[in-house]
Order: C-alpha cells, then structure tokens, then sequence
C-alpha cells in the first residue's frame, strides 16, 4: 500500500512549475490576457502560435538598436510601414467612396457637393491617423515635453496651408467662387488674369485660361485680391467693341450698319439687343461704341469682338466708306530762316527744270 504522503507530494505542483504558470499568465502580450497592442503585442499574437512565422518574428526582432532607452528593431519597423500602408489606403478608398456617394447626390448643387467632399475627407483622414496611431501604440503623453516647440513649428511652417485651407473652405460656404464661374482676378502687381474655374482644391484654384494655360493660385489670393465674377449672380457678359468712322461718313447710315454687324454674330444675345453710342469726336474721326451682349463668357471675348469688326468691315467695304486714318495738318511759320529754304528750294528745283533748245533761223 502506498503513502498517501507521498501521493501528495507527488501530485501537488513543485514551486517551478507554479512560477512558469503564473509567468506565463503574466505575459504582458498573450492573446488571452489583453489585446494587441503594437509591434510588441503582433510579436507575441504570431510567436505564441509557433512554427516557421514565429522564428522569422524572432530573428527580426533581435536584429535591433538601441536608441537612448528606446530599442528600435526591423520588426518594428516593417509594423510601421505595413500599418501605415493600411491606414493610407483605407482612408484613400473611404474617401473615394463619399466622393462618389456624394456625386450620386440630388440634393446638393455644385458648390454644397464639393464643400461637404472636402469636410467629410478630412474627417476620414483624422480618423486613420488617429487609429493609426492607436493601433502602433504610440503614446502621445511622452512627447508632452516637445509637443509646445513641435506646435510652433508647424504652426510657422504649415501657416499659408492651413490659411488656404480655410480661405478654400469660406470660399465654398460663401458661393462667391465656385467651379465653372468665369472670373478676373488682379494680383498685387497689378496684371489681370482671365479664365474659368475648374476645381477648388485644399491649397488652390486651377484657373484654365482661353490658351488652356492652367494657373494654381492660391485660395487666399481669392480672399484679399480684387475679383471680377462674371457668372456669379448671371452669365450675361456686355462687351465693347471701339469703332472709329470718318468725319464724312453720314452717321445714321453707319450706326445702321454697325447694328446690322453686331446682329449677325450668332453668339450676340438679341435681348438685350446691341446698341450703339457715340463716345467722342476722335483725331482720326468719330468714335462710337458698340454694345453686345452674351450669355457664354467662357468661350472667350476677343473672338466676339473680331467677328463683329470683320462683318462691319465687309459692310462698309459694300457701302464704299473707308476705315480713317491719321491725318495732320502742318502750319509753318514765316521765318527769315524759313524764306532762304524755300528759297533755296524753289532754285534746286528750277535747276532740275529742262529748256528748250534755242530755235535756229
């Protein structure tokens, strides 16, 4: 018969075996006992299963270096990449997603559909940074000690962007610009450029130009610059067209004859109808203008104003008036000086005179 001392020494646990159980329990990064957290917590997920995957974990992670107290190794940093690769697509196909959502929209115009696509991608950007970096297990509170420098840093160097991104944000809840308007806008130098909008984006405004020359300025420029918006309240453009007729010409008739140049043009809106005033009484004869009007400034205003030049010239060509051109009087005062040169001028020409032969008898 056996001792049940020894029985139950033998079926009680040795202090060895206790300590390994109650180690194992503690591992900080065990599936079982609190999630992933990290690189640290993805290293203990993989090696606690074991096989071929755990002894690659292992060897990268003992390929490390110590920086101060922190220990960097090559798993940590194939964590980062691979998490910020996760983070990056994520919120670039959420974002795609709203646009097109959004797109798809009824009930929103232009101007509400591209202000809510910018707030909502924002949001979604935010959000994967932070999961991000919740995700990776960086703890913001040690960077209390720089985050007051690092701040200002930023603050300093990413202060024309943030301004421009909220000069783009107003500019869309205003409706003051807004994609396809047709504007001139005046930088500080004073040049003018003139083209059409065709998007609104964080940091600028893609102008395109009649040559198709894209210009990106700068959302701000559109908040403290002068801006002509011809399609901000209606599409309908007045242009000027400078006409110079001569002194002679019956001004009736040609007033008649600009009219009919200006009604020919298909893009001349018929109401308002052109008009025609005369502006002054120029050097080289009577200066009218001619009044027109479209609906499409988009398409370019110098075209218009060619179209209408080269149908009254045809018409005046047909009505037998001729464009004026300069014409000056010259008064010479009478001078001794100016009597011997025409003097003098009056012999040199007499000498080029040819006589007649003396008539023989």
């Amino acid at each position: 018969m056996s001792n049940p001392v020894a029985r139950m020494v033998m079926a009680s646990p040795t202090p060895s075996a206790t300590a390994d159980a109650a180690a194992h329990r503690a591992v900080p990064g065990h599936a079982a006992d609190q999630p992933l957290a990290g690189a640290d917590g993805l290293k203990n997920a993989v090696t606690s299963r074991g096989g071929f995957l755990s002894d690659l974990v292992d060897t990268l992670d003992r390929l490390a270096v110590q920086v101060g107290s922190s220990r960097v190794s090559v798993w940590d940093f194939v964590v980062l990449l691979f998490v910020l690769a996760l983070v990056v697509s994520v919120a670039w196909g959420a974002s795609r997603l709203s646009s097109r959502i959004l797109r798809s929209a009824t009930g929103l115009d232009q101007t509400q559909r591209l202000l809510t696509e910018k707030i909502v991608s924002l949001l979604i950007w935010t959000i994967a940074i932070l999961v991000g970096i919740d995700v990776l297990g960086i703890d913001l509170t040690a960077l209390t000690v720089f985050s007051g420098a690092f701040g200002l840093a930023i603050g300093f160097g990413l202060q024309k962007t943030f301004g421009n991104l909220i000069a783009g944000i107003i500019l869309l809840m205003d409706k003051s610009i807004k994609p396809g308007d047709v504007i001139t806008i005046t930088d500080a130098g004073g040049m003018s450029t003139f083209g059409q909008i065709r998007r609104i984006g964080i940091r600028a405004v893609s102008l395109t130009t009649r040559d198709q020359k894209e210009y990106l300025i700068p959302n701000e420029n559109l908040m403290i610059n002068q801006v002509e918006n011809w399609s901000y309240s209606s599409k309908n453009v007045r242009i000027q067209v400078p006409v110079v007729m001569p002194y002679a010409a019956d001004i009736e008739r040609v007033e008649q004859l600009m009219l009919e140049a200006a009604r020919s043009v298909k893009r001349v809106l018929t109401a308002p109808p052109p008009t025609v005033w005369l502006d002054s009484f120029a050097e080289r004869g009577v200066s009218f203008v001619i009044h027109v009007w479209i609906t499409d400034p988009e398409e370019g205003v110098g075209n218009v104003r060619s179209d209408v030049l080269k149908t009254l010239w045809r018409l005046m060509r047909d009505q037998g008036i001729e464009v004026p051109y300069p014409q000056r009087d010259l008064n010479l005062r009478d001078t001794e000086t100016m009597r011997h040169v025409i003097e003098a001028l009056r012999g040199t020409h007499q000498a080029h005179i040819p006589t007649d032969p003396p008539i023989s008898t």
